[in-house]
């Protein structure tokens, strides 16, 4: 059974997609860009700052659906600078602190809105687990 996933504390879809997607025990997150939720305008400032929004979002699409940052099992990240990937681990390592999941990093040209970085997971949650 498949079951579209919206959080309100997460920044609108800016296309024809949905913020998640719950199939059992799988979720699969869209790739977030640092996209403020209350105005769907993208947050100013470094990687770092970038960043950190773009895993706060996730993190409200992950609540919303009752999965936490230890359910995701991996994590694909798209930089338009990988010079700065010391900077995206700096803030990623405070919210993966034991538990790293699995990770592929890729430079890319560019990315919509402008922003340095776009960030998809898939977690997984064993049904005796969710609540």
């Amino acid at each position: 059974m498949k079951e579209i996933v919206y959080s309100e504390n997460a920044p609108k879809p800016v296309g024809p997609y949905s913020q998640g997607v719950k199939v059992g025990p799988w979720l699969f997150i869209s790739g977030q860009i640092p996209l403020d939720p209350n105005t769907n305008q993208l947050v100013e400032g470094d990687l770092a700052i970038q960043t950190r929004r773009v895993l706060e979002n996730i993190k409200a699409i992950l609540d919303s659906a009752g999965y936490k940052l230890e359910d995701v099992i991996k994590v694909t990240i798209y930089l338009t600078d990988l010079s700065e990937f010391h900077k995206f681990n700096e803030v990623y390592s405070q919210y993966f602190k034991e538990w790293r999941p699995a990770r592929t990093t890729v430079q890319v040209d560019a990315l919509p809105r402008g922003a340095l970085v776009e960030v998809d997971v898939v977690a997984y949650r064993d049904s005796s687990e969710q609540s």
